[in-house]
């Protein structure tokens, strides 16, 4: 993969969004690079356009990361409660933040 090319997918407002969506698309098998992260020390100073943290995959996972990333714009997630803590957890997410369990053994089929 050192040889691949890496393209810009998504600008992310802060560091928490971009761990976030890194989460998301990497529990897709998209690898993702994240950069900017070491500006937001300097953020009194900074425009916060220059802040942001830069989602990057590589040219061949753009498309599918573009996808993704579009679903969670449109907030198409829903959340879902864990049926082995109870635990409310956000659409996005594909484990319980609480236990840790698979969110496909909390949802009816």
């Amino acid at each position: 993969m050192a040889n691949q090319q890496w393209q810009c997918v998504y600008s992310a407002g802060n560091s928490l969004e971009a761990h976030s969506l890194k989460g998301l698309l990497e529990n897709t098998g998209i690898s993702v690079r994240l950069t900017g992260e070491a500006l937001a020390a300097a953020a009194g100073e900074l425009p916060m356009s220059v802040i942001e943290v830069q989602l990057w995959v590589t040219v061949s996972q753009w498309q599918q990361a573009l996808v993704v990333i579009e679903g969670y714009l449109r907030n198409d997630y829903h959340d879902w409660h864990c049926k082995h803590c109870g635990e409310v957890n956000q659409g996005q997410f594909e484990l319980c933040w609480q236990c840790q369990h698979d969110r496909e053994e909390s949802l009816d089929h």
